[in-house]
């Protein structure tokens, strides 16, 4: 397993884009998921009104709704990693690095491992990097009464680390399929804010679908990923949400990235270098 990461690692430590995206991820990640009571307190200068309600007193950054609020937020962004991810493998292919390096003598298995450790480690850092923002804004934001409910809710930290790493194998699968790093970003980024959410909405609400055809929208691959970590914000409205991870969900979710490096590993045997 330490080989595998030394490959990969000098596949990518010269490699600019990757640091490029992995900065840019880092950033955005950080920067919205901070800024939450900067924003309310911009929406009170500018005398925004909620029927009298101050804005700063939402409790974004109370324990434990915290970690649901960042985990739903932050999984927004895994489309710039997903980038890494799709450069990467499609070079391997391109400049047939993957050949040389099953002439080297790494199988199509280890080849298959070393990407899938790189994921891992992409999302376990991101994740890392969510679990930080969460305990230092909710020390700095948090109502004194919450912090013994600290460590409550860290689950959705995992279910984010999941979401990552199955929509990061998602466009792995995808690359292999594909080969071509632009129309894969092109191809993953309209599937996942344009195709998938319209034919959701679709399935959801167009009337005369019979309810065998409705009931497949939460099993659709994107949606069944985004579902690890519910919306949380209408709780203040009062609206009744599913403040957990569910084993549904999670099985679900794991279906998926199951069939997805199955697939990948079934394309890696059959199609040529």
């Amino acid at each position: 397993m330490i080989r595998l990461l030394q490959i990969e690692w000098l596949k990518l430590k010269h490699y600019r884009p990757f640091w490029i995206l992995m900065g840019l991820t880092a950033l955005i990640t950080i920067g919205v998921c901070s800024s939450g009571m900067l924003f309310m307190n911009f929406l009170k200068n500018e005398g925004a009104d909620f029927r009298g309600f101050d804005p700063t007193m939402l409790p974004l950054y109370d324990f434990p709704d915290i970690w649901q609020n960042l985990t739903y937020v932050a999984s927004y962004f895994k489309i710039l990693p997903a980038f890494i991810v799709i450069i990467s493998i499609a070079n391997e292919f391109s400049h047939r690095i993957l050949r040389q390096n099953i002439i080297d003598g790494l199988s199509k298995k280890e080849w298959l491992l070393s990407k899938l450790l790189f994921i891992g480690i992409i999302a376990i850092s991101f994740t890392a990097i969510v679990g930080m923002i969460g305990l230092i804004t909710g020390l700095i934001y948090a109502h004194p009464d919450s912090l013994p409910y600290m460590f409550s809710g860290t689950s959705f930290l995992l279910a984010y680390c999941l979401d990552v790493f199955i929509f990061l194998v998602f466009a792995m699968l995808l690359t292999m399929i594909v080969r071509r790093g632009g129309l894969v970003i092109m191809g993953l980024f309209m599937y996942t804010f344009m195709i998938e959410p319209f034919a959701v909405q679709f399935l959801t609400y167009y009337p005369d679908l019979p309810d065998v055809v409705r009931g497949i929208a939460p099993f659709l691959p994107i949606r069944a990923i985004h579902n690890l970590v519910r919306i949380p914000f209408p709780r203040y409205l009062f609206w009744e949400i599913q403040d957990y991870v569910s084993l549904k969900d999670l099985l679900v979710a794991m279906c998926w990235g199951t069939f997805f490096i199955a697939t990948s590993y079934w394309i890696l045997k059959r199609k040529d270098l």
